[in-house]
């Protein structure tokens, strides 16, 4: 038992021969032994013993200070906040008020208590369940004890009560959870995972194997060491040391917010909570009455002055696991989640939209950058890449594709430089000032097992979870793509993401100088801006006509020699799709008996059909066989929404639905997608592609809004007549009725476009 790491906790005899006959073993619990005593029905000897252990969580334990949510009500919230005023003039007199005041309320009317962990029992499982449950229980022992027929009916039939009553509280907490969640995805995945009792990220307060130290350690100096392998050079010199001369428009100071404006900004965002926060935040959304003057004032103030509360400016990070395969133990399988007090991002959010609509207006953006803008995505800017490349091999030629990859480039922006970098696109001022403020004295500490690190300082990059952050990382890397085309060669940017893309003519043997000038460039730009390159994890893929030749013959980049791959990891595939798809299809079968229909149609459409619909722009023209495999998951879906048989034949069961099939769906998309384009809703890049038709001379269909579609001189090959956007969204958009090419809303054209598209499928009448 010793090498079980057993121990042994009786001591003498047992028995009435003498003999040590009954033993207790045990392992971390501490047994205290009572003297033997005899029985008179045994020759062996009654033990008794007690044992110390602590209870476990599910049964109580350690008080938790918390606040019960039960006394957090809105119209009590409200009372408290009666009395809110501003306790000062300055900014930080007044952040300090807002955080003292809303903690005195919420101390109010909800006070923290030692509430003890109660029971780990099932979230739907009610106390009318307990009760009825504790009835069964009891016709079942009369049932054991009298064993008659009577009393077995009676049990039997009260079982059934149960299991319907079991049903029934399962389908009520089920379809309240999914509506809670039906417009926030991330939420909803959270609960269909929780639901389906599916593997998700370990509890890292359970497990501390890691303590919170050891994490805020390790995110900091990850950050700084790559720092420290990128110092300044003479490229990053000479950038600070240029003139700042803007001769465009300029932005420098901001405009004050109105009453209205504040509503407004309160509205917009989620109702996050940062621990640092007084108090949660859809409380003080619940009450725009009360806070609307103090919260006007300080974000006045903070924009006239051009100052960002220092008090505003720390995070507090939790470690995610990357990948619930990857091992827990390994610190840098985690990365950072950052949450920000609510406050900052309400102020956050009123410099984003001025900041946003003078960028907008200025043009100041790349437009070949896809990333956190409305009208663009990932989506767009796959459509025009592939369009660029199915074109040129339409032409005879062929193209060089690679795939750039940075080491935490968010977290590797330099200050210096992307004050530069603002000062290019006309940020002067308040405003440049105010962006400076944000940015310094920024800092971390790392939240795990209710346990907070010591505060580390960033002293680089764009601070994680921030409204602002995207918008700032955009104006950095606004020089690259510049850059890139300077050379010649096509570049299209998401965020960090960045594809550089080289269209050649014919098939030649070796890389032209220009790429192999561009590449050094690039590499040489990327080290003057201080982000790590990672060339071991670029990607290059060959587009031609046979094999590519050029193996050996392509430059390096940073050191390490290119290849071209046989394919690259694409961020959408059709088979991959699929079997998603149908993973997610099975996780709802199991949830299918508990939802109502709405319910249940709200879990597929975000874990299903969304699958189907991410990036299928991209499946246009794919051979049928693969196209199949997608109508074949919309079918499942719908079976199982109707609960129809697999006898029943599907057309009926899509018209009942409403739902047009997989190929009606792609057209559906890059029509809308086309009309985005045509009126200013979407990326300018793909507006490029795409020109209204202009007869020479004066026809009937000159005002009939017309696109132009390329000939067969400009297109030559049917596959790519079929498949690339600047050919297939003309022919499209010319088939639609002329009452809905004209309309200019989007709203009421996507509810035409999908009539005329469905009428096209199931036809005009019933199916």
């Amino acid at each position: 038992m010793a090498t079980l790491g057993l121990s042994q906790f009786v001591s003498g005899p047992t028995h009435q021969a003498g003999h040590t006959l009954d033993l207790i073993f045990g392992v971390g619990i501490d047994v205290i032994m009572s003297p033997s005593m005899k029985v008179p029905w045994s020759d062996h000897y009654a033990l008794k013993a007690r044992i110390d252990f602590p209870p476990p969580p599910c049964l109580g334990g350690e008080p938790i200070w918390a606040r019960p949510q039960r006394l957090m009500d809105p119209d009590r919230f409200r009372q408290a906040l009666r009395d809110l005023a501003p306790p000062g003039d300055s900014l930080t007199e007044l952040v300090e008020g807002w955080n003292t005041q809303l903690l005195a309320a919420i101390d109010e009317i909800a006070p923290k208590r030692p509430l003890r962990p109660r029971r780990n029992r099932a979230p739907w499982f009610t106390k009318e369940l307990r009760k009825i449950k504790r009835d069964l229980r009891w016709l079942e022992r009369v049932w054991r004890g009298a064993r008659d027929g009577a009393s077995r009916t009676s049990y039997r039939a009260f079982m059934k009560t149960y299991e319907m009553a079991v049903k029934a509280a399962k389908k009520s907490y089920f379809s309240a959870s999914i509506a809670s969640a039906s417009s926030r995805p991330a939420q909803l995945f959270s609960i269909i995972r929780s639901l389906t009792s599916l593997e998700g990220q370990p509890n890292l307060n359970n497990n501390l194997t890691h303590s919170c130290e050891a994490f805020a350690s390790f995110f900091a100096e990850k950050v700084l060491l790559l720092r420290h392998d990128l110092p300044a050079n003479l490229d990053t010199i000479k950038e600070l040391e240029a003139p700042r001369l803007s001769s465009g428009p300029i932005l420098d100071h901001f405009d004050q917010i109105s009453p209205a404006d504040v509503d407004r900004l309160l509205r917009a965002g989620k109702p996050t909570t940062c621990p640092l926060d007084p108090c949660l935040s859809w409380l003080i959304r619940a009450c725009p009455d009360e806070v609307r003057a103090l919260l006007g004032d300080i974000i006045n103030l903070s924009l006239g002055t051009g100052t960002f509360p220092g008090e505003l400016k720390e995070a507090v990070v939790r470690p995610l696991l990357k990948k619930t395969s990857l091992d827990p133990l390994d610190l840098s399988n985690y990365h950072p989640v950052s949450n920000l007090p609510f406050l900052g991002k309400v102020i956050e959010r009123a410099v984003a939209e001025q900041l946003g609509g003078f960028l907008d207006e200025t043009s100041a953006l790349d437009p070949f950058q896809s990333g956190f803008r409305a009208g663009h995505g990932t989506e767009t800017a796959l459509v025009a890449l592939t369009d660029d490349l199915r074109r040129q091999l339409d032409r005879g030629g062929s193209g060089l594709l690679i795939l750039l990859d940075l080491s935490a480039a968010f977290n590797m922006v330099d200050h210096e430089l992307l004050d530069h970098r603002l000062a290019d696109v006309g940020i002067q001022g308040i405003v440049l000032q105010w962006l400076r403020s944000f940015l310094s004295g920024r800092g971390q500490r790392v939240a795990l097992g209710g346990e907070l690190s010591s505060r580390h300082s960033l002293v680089c990059g764009v601070p994680q979870g921030a409204i602002l952050s995207p918008m700032l990382f955009n104006i950095f890397m606004r020089p690259l793509a510049q850059l890139v085309r300077s050379f010649g060669l096509g570049c299209h940017q998401y965020a960090d993401d960045t594809q550089l893309y080289l269209l050649m003519d014919g098939h030649p043997d070796s890389a032209p100088d220009t790429l192999t000038r561009c590449l050094e460039a690039v590499a040489g730009w990327l080290r003057g801006s201080r982000l790590k390159l990672n060339p071991s994890k670029t990607e290059v893929l060959w587009l031609g006509r046979g094999d590519m030749g050029l193996g050996g013959q392509l430059p390096s980049l940073a050191g390490a020699q290119l290849v071209p791959a046989p394919s690259v990891k694409s961020l959408v595939e059709a088979q991959i799709a699929t079997k998603a798809a149908f993973f997610h299809l099975r996780q709802a079968k199991q949830l299918a008996p508990y939802l109502s229909r709405p319910d249940l149609a709200t879990v597929i459409h975000a874990t299903v059909t969304s699958r189907l619909d991410y990036c299928n722009l991209l499946y246009v023209g794919l051979p049928l066989r693969l196209t199949q495999k997608l109508q074949r998951v919309q079918n499942a879906a719908a079976r199982l929404l109707t609960r129809s048989s697999l006898r029943d034949h599907i057309h009926p069961v899509l018209y009942q639905l409403h739902w047009l099939p997989v190929e009606y769906r792609i057209r559906f998309k890059v029509l809308v997608l086309t009309f985005k384009a045509l009126y200013g809703l979407g990326p300018s890049y793909l507006r490029d592609r795409l020109s209204w038709y202009a007869p020479q001379r004066n026809l009937r269909s000159s005002n009939k809004n017309i696109l132009k579609v390329p000939g067969h001189r400009e297109v030559r090959l049917a596959s790519t007549r079929a498949r690339a956007f600047s050919t297939v969204a003309p022919i499209w958009w010319n088939t639609l009725s002329q009452e809905t090419r004209a309309l200019r809303d989007l709203t009421s054209f996507r509810r035409a476009c999908k009539t005329e598209l469905f009428h096209q499928a199931f036809g005009k009448g019933t199916a």
